[in-house]
């Protein structure tokens, strides 16, 4: 008998807000993270000024002082946004260890130490290297010290398929509980590449917003868009078997109904120009939900205000749940806002999914300005909005053509 997946705690650490509660409230504001590099590296001779980096974020509140320097910022962000999963759900205590589990991953992994211990290597010498870069590096370390942290002695899969890395960590998540192999699951991403590499490796690219305006840097579905802004950051949900949830009297914010995960396999970096994959990822969503996409729909597109990626998802939306539908329904990218947390935007997109069922108010896609023929579905422009929805999806779409979406249904 498949068991069925509800949400019971929520964890965020992002641009806009070092929790969720601060996170929601700059989302429904339409407040951005936007702002020129900090000084964490010089960017005098690159092309992208503007990044979305955490701020004002203290990592001795989550990891003891002495361990902060052999810990990898994403790993720190991730422990953050599960103790605050854990603390929301209360889980701790109320649960058999052998029976929690993590899945966590990250896209790239500790680039700042990679980074960092690359120039101690180039200066001082190979014997210099950090014993802790290994372990700050490796991109399943996150999700193992969550487990640690958590004494999560079940099953763990860090997932790693770039920018699609939360979304599908939730889906699998949902999956493995689904089927009898967890009660309860931390499932997310974390990411912090706003590094000289990670920023040059993707302005190289030509993914990275030029901008020097932090207010129009991000722009998604708007005409005049030209490259995300990269982010920083974790998202991480607690998920949890329903029955066990109702039996411990666990607050349910939400029901995960279905799960999308199909590749394009077209190219490495652009989508099918037919959105064959992300269209038939929508489709399997509403199929194992076993729900037909209605008007009462709210979509939290992946959105990175690239010239490719919005027009192929608006395709893909329309050939996903029908363009009749589609044009009923509402959509925002709050990549607007956040920028791109690459891993894990998933993540944090999951739970402005949550908060939209919970509060009725849909976040909105800032910064709209000009209508592009391409992409002309209702995005949310400007303004937080009031809405009827009773469903909402997650989609998210990564380098080598990977599409995830994880379909919440209120409960």
């Amino acid at each position: 008998m498949m068991k069925r997946v509800v949400v019971t705690g929520l964890g965020a650490v992002t641009p806009i807000g070092n929790d969720v509660e601060s996170y929601w409230e700059s989302l429904i504001a339409g407040r951005h993270g936007f702002a020129h590099i900090d000084g964490r590296f010089d960017n005098s001779e690159m092309k992208a000024k503007v990044a979305a980096e955490v701020k004002n974020f203290d990592a001795s509140e989550y990891v003891a002082k002495g361990e902060v320097r052999k810990t990898d910022r994403h790993q720190i962000f991730a422990i953050a946004a599960a103790a605050q999963a854990a603390e929301d759900s209360k889980i701790s205590g109320n649960i058999d260890p052998a029976r929690l589990g993590v899945y966590i991953g990250t896209g790239i992994g500790g680039l700042d130490t990679m980074v960092a211990q690359a120039d101690v290597m180039r200066q001082k010498g190979a014997d210099r290297v950090s014993p802790f870069t290994i372990t700050m590096m490796i991109a399943n370390m996150a999700s193992a010290l969550v487990a640690i942290k958590m004494n999560a002695k079940g099953i763990n899969l860090p997932i790693v398929t770039a920018c699609a890395t939360a979304t599908h960590s939730i889906g699998e998540a949902f999956r493995a509980i689904k089927h009898g192999y967890a009660d309860a699951i931390f499932a997310g991403a974390s990411e912090s590449s706003i590094n000289q590499l990670g920023v040059g490796g993707f302005t190289s690219a030509l993914a990275l917003s030029t901008s020097t305006d932090p207010d129009n840097a991000s722009m998604p579905f708007d005409k005049r868009r030209h490259g995300f802004v990269m982010g920083e950051g974790a998202g991480v949900l607690l998920l949890e078997e329903y029955e066990h949830a109702k039996k411990r009297g666990a607050k349910i914010y939400c029901e995960i109904s279905g799960y999308g995960n199909t590749c394009d396999a077209h190219h490495i970096t652009a989508p099918h120009p037919e959105a064959e994959g992300t269209s038939l990822m929508l489709k399997n969503a509403f199929a194992e939900a076993g729900l037909e996409p209605d008007e009462k729909l709210y979509i939290n597109a992946h959105g990175t205000s690239t010239p490719l990626n919005d027009a192929a998802e608006t395709l893909a939306i329309k050939k996903g749940l029908g363009e009749e539908i589609a044009r009923k329904i509402v959509i925002s990218s709050t990549k607007s806002m956040t920028g791109h947390l690459l891993a894990a935007a998933g993540g944090v997109e999951a739970i402005a999914c949550i908060k939209a069922l919970e509060t009725g108010i849909a976040p909105p896609t800032i910064c709209y300005k000009e209508p592009d023929p391409a992409c002309d579905l209702d995005y949310i422009p400007n303004e937080a909005r009031k809405v009827d929805i009773n469903k909402a999806v997650s989609t998210s779409l990564g380098f080598g053509g990977h599409n995830a979406g994880v379909l919440f249904t209120k409960i």
